[in-house]
């Protein structure tokens, strides 16, 4: 039965469900929601689904999400043509708010599919997306006007000018874009005066949902473009979309700076592209700016929902990628503690997940151990990645018996759980390192049975590589693992460090006795000697390394994560040469040091093939990369 309620009640009902959602009570949510037959509520309930299943890695939960997305975008389509006839109950066209909620329930429709492996999601965003008209709409003079949660964004953080000059242009009947093929079935309606900057703020909570909506959904729009694959953003190309990273992030920032639900998932989405950005690309063209947005998004929601998993998680990862280790581990065991209000199960698993990494980047082995462990008891994405990474504490523990029992659990988990009817990514490389210690195993004659014999290199550090888990780590923690690593025979005598171990003691046989081990081992000591600042020693291993991957026996990845940290190691030594040079000279400098990561980028992305392991991991690191390389480029007033 049709609900007889108004737009506004209904959205300040269903913006209770959310207020629930975000402060842990997923219960409280569901209720809300299954309350009203209303577009806003089917869309909370496919919201609750979606990040059931995209936090808890549970593609089962896809369907629910689905279904509720889908009654959504129908009942939200039916209310705004509806709408068209009525005269409009705020300062936007009639029906604005529900084109807004349409355009909510086919993106996130995409995500889902999207998550589920399906290109046709990202085809249905752009096939439907209703947001660059929305924007073009309601943001007609662009966005500069407008508040976002930290100061006044850096010039550098704007739009480009030609993205800012078409997204104020107002359509007229007689002209068209002419940017792809399609482009005229999308061309923006007329535009309306926007109300929403601070001389002439929202009047009641529809104007709040359209302006944070559209800015919202144009922000998280053109930022998954981005994002995307370099042969799916061609194709969306070809139907007249363009993306641009910055607007993106600008728009998703003045959403967050707004008071509407849309605000929350806005700060959602910057707080996680910031953290991954941090996290792994290695090097950021504004480190300061980026925290500082980080830090006043986290702050702001904070603020709303200070029991919220989510926004914990976050204050944490800030913690960590600046470098208050045991302040982020603090935070991230109150968050745990047994009292808190629960019933948001997978947010609270993310909680678990960075803690067990933060603990593995501080070399705590056993408490690392029981973090994964215990994640198995949580979700079931991959219980064999987490069994190897807590054998590989085991092992560094020198706990031999205890690592082995974990190795053997493995292959019984192996089968069990499938991407798209294709092994897990990580789960390859797990096959191949297992297949590889038991071939080194009986080649010295030991026990198959107790081929963790055969490892040298813990198996949690080598994949903690993927997670650039060695970047950002206390100076104590980088010399420890210099020590052990450079402490296995041969002994290192063609690279010269102060770290090394002094006193290597002789072994019959070599303890890293293949190209593999020797190319992991220089790997390693290149990224943690990067972290201790001793870029020389930092660039020979890497080098080592990269000249020794094209006769590695399963380790494919090696080369294209060693060029891509060379290109990393030139960013950052360059910025610490530039505070002792003149302009002219760091400009020039500068200019070779760019040129020549933007090569050896190149470089990864050839070596990283699909028959590479983790090689979309590789790519989404060098996508992020390249990114920051054209943000320098635009801070120092280089062409792109």
């Amino acid at each position: 039965m049709a609900s007889t309620l108004s737009a506004e009640d209904l959205l300040r009902s269903a913006t209770q469900g959310f207020d629930h959602l975000f402060a842990n009570d997923i219960d409280a949510a569901q209720k809300v929601f299954e309350s009203e037959d209303a577009p806003f509520h089917l869309l909370g309930l496919g919201v609750v689904a979606f990040l059931q299943a995209a936090l808890g890695m549970e593609t089962g939960l896809m369907d629910e999400a689905t279904r509720c997305l889908t009654a959504s975008e129908a009942g939200a389509k039916k209310q705004a043509r509806a709408a068209k006839s009525l005269p409009s109950v705020h300062r936007f066209d009639a029906g604005m708010e529900w084109e807004v909620m349409h355009a909510d329930a086919v993106v996130l429709l995409g995500l889902t599919h999207a998550l589920s492996e399906s290109y046709r999601g990202y085809l249905q965003c752009v096939a439907h997306s209703k947001f660059n008209k929305l924007f073009k709409t309601v943001y007609p003079n662009g966005l500069q006007s407008y508040a976002t949660p930290a100061t006044t964004p850096l010039p550098s953080r704007r739009g480009s000018d030609r993205s800012l000059r078409s997204s104020a242009i107002q359509s007229k009947p007689t002209t068209a874009s002419k940017s792809g093929f399609f482009s005229r079935w999308f061309a923006p309606p007329a535009s309306v005066a926007a109300p929403g900057t601070i001389t002439n703020p929202p009047s009641g909570p529809v104007e709040e949902l359209v302006l944070s909506g559209t800015a919202f959904g144009y922000g998280l729009f053109n930022l998954v473009l981005s994002l995307l694959p370099a042969k799916i953003r061609n194709v969306v190309g070809f139907f007249g979309f363009n993306h641009d990273r910055m607007l993106a992030l600008q728009a998703l920032a003045v959403s967050a700076a707004r008071n509407d639900i849309h605000s929350v998932f806005a700060g959602l989405v910057l707080m996680t592209y910031h953290g991954v950005v941090l996290l792994l690309s290695g090097y950021q063209a504004d480190e300061a700016h980026i925290i500082k947005q980080y830090k006043a998004i986290v702050s702001r929601v904070d603020g709303r929902y200070p029991d919220g998993s989510l926004w914990i998680l976050n204050k944490a990862k800030i913690q960590r990628m600046t470098y208050d280790t045991e302040g982020a581990i603090e935070t991230l065991r109150d968050g745990l503690k047994p009292e808190r209000k629960k019933s948001f199960p997978q947010a609270d698993t993310l909680l678990t997940f960075e803690l067990a990494w933060t603990l593995l980047s501080h070399r705590r082995y056993e408490e690392t151990a029981k973090q994964f462990l215990d994640i198995t008891k949580l979700n079931s994405w991959s219980h064999a990645t987490y069994y190897f990474i807590a054998a590989g504490c085991y092992f560094s523990l020198k706990d031999y018996n205890r690592a082995q029992k974990l190795l053997d659990k493995i292959s019984d988990q192996l089968d069990k759980r499938k991407l798209s009817g294709r092994d897990m990514p990580t789960e390859t490389f797990i096959k191949k390192k297992l297949a590889f210690y038991k071939t080194k195993q009986a080649r010295l004659g030991g026990d198959e049975n107790r081929f963790v014999e055969a490892i040298r290199i813990s198996p949690a550090e080598e994949i903690a590589i993927f997670w650039n888990t060695h970047a950002r780590i206390e100076s104590s923690i980088a010399i420890a693992h210099i020590q052990e690593w450079s402490s296995l025979t041969p002994a290192i005598t063609n690279i010269e460090s102060k770290y090394l171990a002094t006193s290597v003691a002789k072994t019959e046989n070599d303890d890293l006795d293949t190209v593999d081990e020797l190319a992991i081992r220089s790997l390693l000591l290149g990224i943690v000697h990067r972290t201790l600042a001793e870029y020389t020693a930092a660039r020979a291993f890497l080098l080592d390394a990269l000249k020794r991957a094209p006769d590695v026996e399963i380790s494919s990845w090696v080369g294209g994560v060693s060029a891509f940290e060379l290109a990393v190691l030139d960013l950052k030594e360059a910025e610490v040469k530039g505070t002792n040079m003149n302009p002219e000279e760091a400009m020039t400098m500068w200019e070779g040091v760019l040129a020549g990561a933007s090569e050896k980028l190149d470089q990864a992305y050839a070596m990283s093939t699909k028959q590479m392991d983790l090689s979309s991991r590789l790519d989404s690191r060098i996508v992020m990369l390249r990114d920051e390389i054209f943000d320098k480029r635009g801070l120092l007033g280089l062409p792109a």
